[in-house]
């Protein structure tokens, strides 16, 4: 199952991403002809992900949030994302359903995919959701107190 090269989006993704998603048949063929425009091999590679990133939040360093948020939407793990995985990502952080969310969110955290998420890999994505904020946002960051038993505490920006 995939998508093809050239052409249309295949009847079996369309009625899928149509099942799967609230978007119409028209919004995802009017996104299909845009992706194929964007990539006419019909995937996007780790990098230009990261650059469509990089132009969203262009006065900070999203590169590695960027990876992790392609590794976990990367569903076969051949380090593309093709239109399916693409649309479920737009789909799943823009207003997927909740228990849908909260899987995505754990995949994102679960770095090395074991099923289990440990502090090493909660630190690792809070810090790269850090790298996110500009630079002259992150200065004099604050301790904020967590659960017993969670982490010790998160670095967050000061107030305004």
């Amino acid at each position: 199952m995939g998508n093809s090269k050239s052409g249309a989006l295949s009847k079996e993704i369309l009625e899928d991403l149509k099942l799967n998603t609230k978007y119409t048949e028209d919004e995802l063929c009017k996104w299909y002809e845009s992706f194929q425009k964007q990539c006419p091999d019909g995937r996007i590679s780790q990098a230009e992900f990261e650059k469509i990133y990089a132009n969203f939040f262009p006065n900070s360093d999203p590169k590695g949030y960027a990876r992790h948020v392609f590794r976990s939407f990367d569903t076969n793990n051949d380090g593309t994302l093709d239109f399916r995985e693409y649309i479920i990502a737009l789909h799943l952080t823009s207003s997927g359903k909740t228990d849908l969310k909260l899987e995505w969110a754990f995949s994102l955290f679960d770095v090395d995919r074991n099923g289990e998420i440990s502090k090493s890999e909660v630190l690792e994505i809070i810090s790269a959701i850090f790298k996110m904020i500009p630079p002259e946002e992150q200065k004099a960051p604050r301790l904020v107190p967590l659960p017993s038993g969670y982490l010790s505490g998160c670095y967050l920006p000061p107030p305004p």
